[in-house]
């Protein structure tokens, strides 16, 4: 299959698995704004990222290290044996080891909520765990069924719980634990993964030895993202007040929706680059993508962006109205953080993860800074300027670096053109001028189309392609 069609494909397929709970997800935010304090909001935010934070060092990064390996291993199933029962005794193992920790210390913890700490990380690595394993093992259908079932039961439990019930903060919490566990056990039993963890000796040591040497190093990679994406929240928390951070908490909701759209497409991008990699013609392969890619996602941020000042008042109420200032700056954020992404997969398919984590670090540091420095003098806004300009360095180290491997520049014209769209969307942002933004609203689905109607007409290509296999299936 041609490069382009593949990555096509499996973008398509990943998408329509998960596209449709993520916007539903997404559209929960009148429900939380509604019925939740901004403090509770502030807290289960708070909780989540620290969940975030913890997944990955105690899996030791496993959960990647098993999926790129299955890659390699997919037309040998005593190798795809090793490989799964490997991570599975080793994982059980950090379970067990941040179980008893958790536990020691749990009583000097101050936060709410604080035994969901233990109980949603537990949950989060086994799901996510098996939701690579799908991957590694190619069956990127089952991958988007798990997600579907999980963003789905999460959503209805979300309503139930919040809106019916009344549980509040404790709704968000137990919606996601029962749908992180449904996940792992569907997958385990569609894909028959059980069948895979055979606990031996032989030739397990050296496999689990490898993995750890490839995931190892993204552990500081995977912290310093954090400190970069949450740092902010503990910062805010901290220095101004948790009712701050549910309003910053908000403001994120409309970037992280475009990030989650963008991983959806790194899903499949990770995997065809470290298929392609060593391919003859894979600078022009990895080119073509990177530029595509660039146009198709900086349109989508200058399109959000001209959008809501038409809509943000129907989906956010009450206290939470002034996240609206802050977020243009964390969409550029955001958009910076794409770039980085789409450089990130030629280090992750070379398996050369000591490098990832070089810029991580130093994007880590310079987050920090800038949020302490500035946080009591202009508030919310430290936390967001100082996310731009942590990515933003990332962005540039990463550019050039990456041309130890290959020579890859994305066009100036794409640059000089994107430049001028989110400067006109911002200034008729800020300007809440109702005409003025149906204006560039029009103007904006003009420029996308132009700018990406050869990805439009291939991505519908494809999309024709998997409904007439399917009917034809039924038929």
């Amino acid at each position: 299959m041609d490069k382009n069609k593949e990555l096509a494909k499996n973008t398509v397929i990943i998408t329509i698995g998960k596209i449709c709970t993520q916007f539903i997800s997404f559209f929960l935010l009148p429900l939380y704004t509604a019925y939740l304090e901004t403090g509770d909001l502030g807290t289960v935010d708070l909780l989540n990222t620290y969940i975030s934070l913890l997944v990955p060092i105690v899996t030791l990064q496993l959960e990647n290290a098993v999926f790129r390996f299955l890659i390699d291993a997919r037309d040998d199933e005593e190798a795809k044996t090793r490989i799964i029962a490997s991570v599975f005794k080793y994982i059980i193992i950090h379970i067990i080891i941040y179980s008893i920790i958790y536990l020691a210390v749990v009583n000097y913890i101050n936060l709410s909520y604080k035994y969901f700490l233990l109980s949603n990380v537990i949950v989060c690595i086994l799901s996510s765990i098996m939701l690579q394993i799908a991957r590694g093992l190619g069956d990127n259908k089952t991958y988007s069924e798990g997600s579907v079932i999980s963003g789905a039961l999460a959503v209805i439990l979300n309503v139930f719980l919040i809106a019916i019930l009344k549980f509040g903060a404790y709704g968000i919490l137990i919606s996601n634990l029962i749908a992180n566990i449904v996940c792992f056990l569907f997958i385990l039993i569609k894909l028959k993964v059980y069948k895979y963890i055979k606990f031996k000796k032989d030739k397990s040591n050296k496999i689990i030895k490898e993995m750890y040497k490839y995931s190892m190093p993204m552990i500081p990679n995977s912290i310093s993202w954090w400190i970069v994406n949450a740092s902010d929240r503990t910062i805010i928390s901290s220095l101004i007040s948790v009712s701050a951070n549910g309003i910053y908490s908000v403001a994120n909701k409309f970037s992280g929706i475009f990030i989650t759209i963008y991983n959806l497409f790194n899903l499949s991008w990770t995997e065809s680059a470290a298929m392609h990699i060593n391919d003859d013609d894979r600078d022009e392969f990895f080119a073509n993508t990177i530029n595509n890619m660039f146009k198709f996602f900086s349109s989508i941020c200058i399109g959000i962006i001209a959008c809501l000042p038409l809509i943000f008042s129907h989906l956010v109420k009450g206290d939470y109205m002034e996240a609206y200032s802050y977020i243009p700056i964390l969409m550029v954020a955001t958009l910076f953080n794409v770039v980085v992404g789409l450089y990130s997969v030629i280090y992750i398919a070379k398996k050369e993860t000591k490098e990832v984590a070089k810029t991580s670090v130093m994007a880590a540091i310079i987050n920090i800074v800038i949020n302490l420095l500035l946080v009591k003098k202009i508030g919310l806004y430290a936390a967001a300027f100082s996310t731009a300009i942590a990515y933003f360095a990332m962005m540039i180290f990463r550019y050039f670096d990456v041309k130890k491997y290959m020579n890859i520049k994305i066009k100036m014209s794409i640059i000089i053109s994107t430049v001028a769209m989110l400067i006109v969307t911002i200034v008729s942002y800020y300007i809440k001028n109702m005409i003025l933004s149906c204006l560039v609203l029009f103007v904006t689905i003009i420029y996308v189309i132009a700018s990406n109607k050869a990805f439009i007409m291939e991505f519908i290509k494809v999309i024709n392609k998997k409904v007439k296999g399917s009917n034809k299936n039924e038929n």
